[in-house]
């Protein structure tokens, strides 16, 4: 079920609502966990007892490392902790790459499985383990109730594409929250700005990226406009659900972290990753990184360490050697800051900003296309091309240019200084006049689903 659905808007999440403000508190996390499974279990009923199995195994080996954490088997507890999880998230994400590849490298005709991917299993999967993980280093209690487990990964704001909320976040929140009507208004505030990132931009921008990336022999003009659609189509495609994420949970009385910051002003592609899925790069840096031995070690490991970090980065967000290579560019240009370049950035802000969003859009090519050769034709007609300007590009520029200059303004921190801006200056009427805002948008944004019937979810697949 999406939440940018009419099923969602207008019938799931009013009666959820609804009757978790109207039942006692006592019932209100059983009634949250049921709804949870009905809404993963909209599109995918099967997959709801791997997710259960999933909950049920790391609540086990919790309960196994905190009562044996002293013991000297324990090691070997976390050691098949994290294999069982993976064994899942492998079995169903990268089985069928895996024997296609292996098929393809050896030239034989090894049976290659055809398994259905789970929606969320990346998130879900990686949730799971940083609880077990943060109960052996105590960095969080073992909960001692499955139930609550189980509201904690299989809450729905968060369940099927993050972001990624650990355990610690939300660990008070599950038996002591508090809903406070501020809490909901902004919370609704919050998720009809996702609501019509989602609806208006990232799809109105989403249109565009499709049909260029359909074409064939691209012009330049036509190949850079593709590229800065999709940019902008999976920016307010994904910020878009997190800030829709945000806002449920505010509804209820959890307060998850921000996964965005405006990645497209940064002036280094680290800085980039630092403001771009930040629950996805936090989590790699501290379950990953840091125990591999992150900048504490010298400069040969702490590239080893980057480089495992991105190859695993590339193939969580995808079973394919272009999601490799997308990972592995990020990598080499990581390296390459922390080795030289981050002091030459930092010397011309203006300069790195294009720099890093050129590098940037580069990338989103590999994200975007289907094979190696698809990657490298695209990136050919935006740097060597047989045509600088055509008449396809003239049609999609005089079409499509009010939506992309909209969200190309919406993806910068204007819109939100403004907005601080009328607060300040006119108080309480500012306020209003915000709400007010987020109503239009509200229109807007459902006259447009009601309207439309383009309207992919990227992040699903992972």
């Amino acid at each position: 079920m999406l939440f940018s659905s009419t099923i969602f808007l207008f019938v799931f999440l009013p009666i959820v609502l609804l009757v978790y403000h109207l039942v006692p508190r006592f019932f209100r996390n059983g009634w949250l966990l049921v709804a949870s499974l009905f809404f993963y279990a909209w599109g995918e009923p099967k997959f709801v007892l791997l997710m259960l199995a999933s909950i049920l195994i790391n609540y086990l080996f919790a309960l196994m490392v905190d009562t044996y954490r002293h013991r000297v088997g324990i090691k070997l507890v976390m050691a098949s902790m994290v294999i069982t999880n993976l064994a899942l998230l492998g079995w169903f994400k990268y089985s069928g790459f895996f024997m296609a590849s292996l098929n393809q490298t050896l030239q034989t005709e090894l049976f290659v499985p055809e398994v259905v991917l789970p929606i969320g299993i990346s998130f879900f999967t990686f949730q799971a383990m940083s609880y077990v993980i943060d109960v052996y280093r105590e960095a969080g209690k073992v909960q001692k109730n499955p139930l609550d487990l189980a509201l904690y990964i299989a809450l729905f704001p968060q369940l099927i594409a993050g972001p990624i909320v650990r355990y610690e976040t939300v660990a008070n929140e599950i038996n002591d929250r508090q809903e406070t009507l501020p809490d909901f208004a902004l919370g609704v505030r919050r998720f009809i700005i996702g609501l019509s990132k989602k609806l208006i931009l990232a799809n109105g921008c989403g249109q565009v990226a499709d049909a260029v990336f359909k074409m064939n022999d691209l012009s330049m003009g036509l190949a850079w406009i593709g590229i800065i659609a999709y940019a902008l189509q999976i920016y307010f495609d994904f910020s878009g659900y997190s800030d829709m994420a945000i806002g449920l949970g505010l509804m209820f009385g959890f307060h998850f972290l921000e996964n965005f910051n405006y990645p497209y002003i940064a002036k280094s592609v680290s800085e980039f990753w630092r403001r771009w899925h930040i629950s996805l790069g936090s989590w790699f840096r501290d379950y990953v990184y840091i125990p591999l031995g992150g900048n504490r070690v010298s400069p040969l490991k702490q590239y080893r360490n980057l480089a495992v970090v991105w190859m695993l980065t590339g193939l969580w967000h995808g079973a394919s050697w272009t999601f490799v290579a997308w990972g592995a560019y990020y990598g080499i240009w990581i390296m390459l800051e922390k080795a030289f370049l981050g002091k030459l950035l930092r010397r011309v802000p203006v300069i790195s900003t294009i720099w890093t969003l050129l590098l940037v859009l580069v990338g989103w090519v590999f994200f975007r296309a289907t094979t190696f050769p698809d990657a490298l034709e695209y990136l050919r007609a935006m740097f060597i091309p047989t045509e600088v300007w055509d008449e396809r590009a003239s049609y999609q520029l005089v079409q499509n240019g009010v939506i992309l200059l909209l969200a190309a303004v919406a993806a910068t921190p204007l819109p939100k200084i403004l907005g601080q801006w009328v607060v300040e200056r006119l108080g309480k009427v500012g306020q209003t006049i915000q709400y007010g805002y987020a109503m239009v948008l509200l229109f807007l944004a459902t006259s447009a689903l009601v309207a439309s019937t383009f309207n992919p979810f990227i992040y699903f697949r992972f």
